[in-house]
């Protein structure tokens, strides 16, 4: 009995160690100079964090120094710029069965929806921008990249419905190896087909 005890007392010791170790606590942790990149298709974990991943409601249309001059089909945005409206976004999103939905209205009033289905595969990206402090872990940027086909679009977007419109998503953030939801704080949403052009950027939520 004494004996047992004694065995079961080391292996505790020995689970401890293991638990308190460089090697195990440092599973997430990330060398100088790490760069990966990983096109794949993506399993259950990355479908379940892509669906707890949370689009804040306040967006904006990219525009460059050319403003509306790039942009094709958002011509009724354009009427409402030139007219001092508001061409900012609120988007309610939700990520279901492999496919984003995303409502959108501006300050305006204007309204408009995307169907974008999840593609077979997403592009994973990491990488040391080597602008962490030297004496602390390398602070990773990181990119999920999904380009696919959009589904519909309807309301100020219908341009976006003449196929094939091709869509990218990128998911931006900051964090160690291992990914988690609050790793990732910005999304941008680009958009170009036959009759559609252009691309608008926000937050994530918690």
């Amino acid at each position: 009995m004494l004996l047992k005890k004694i065995s079961l007392v080391g292996f505790f010791l020995f689970c401890l160690f293991i638990a308190s170790s460089p090697a195990y606590a440092c599973a997430c942790c990330a060398e100088p100079g790490f760069y990966e990149i990983t096109t794949a298709k993506p399993d259950k974990f990355y479908m379940d964090l892509l669906g707890e991943i949370k689009f804040a409601k306040a967006s904006k249309l990219y525009m460059d120094a050319g403003e509306f001059e790039p942009i094709r089909g958002l011509d009724e945005l354009k009427k409402d710029n030139e007219n001092g409206k508001s061409i900012d976004f609120n988007i309610v999103e939700t990520f279901l069965q492999g496919t984003w939905r995303l409502n959108v209205k501006t300050g305006a009033g204007r309204s408009g929806s995307f169907v974008l289905p999840m593609p077979a595969t997403m592009t994973r990206y990491k990488a040391d921008h080597h602008n962490s402090p030297t004496d602390v872990e390398p602070v990773l940027y990181k990119e999920f990249i999904v380009t696919g086909r959009v589904g519909s679009g309807n309301g100020i977007f219908r341009s976006a419905g003449a196929r094939p419109t091709n869509y990218t998503l990128v998911l931006q953030g900051r964090g160690n190896m291992c990914d988690n939801a609050s790793d990732f704080t910005h999304w941008r949403l680009g958009l170009n087909g036959p009759t559609a052009k252009y691309a608008f950027f926000g937050k994530l939520g918690s």
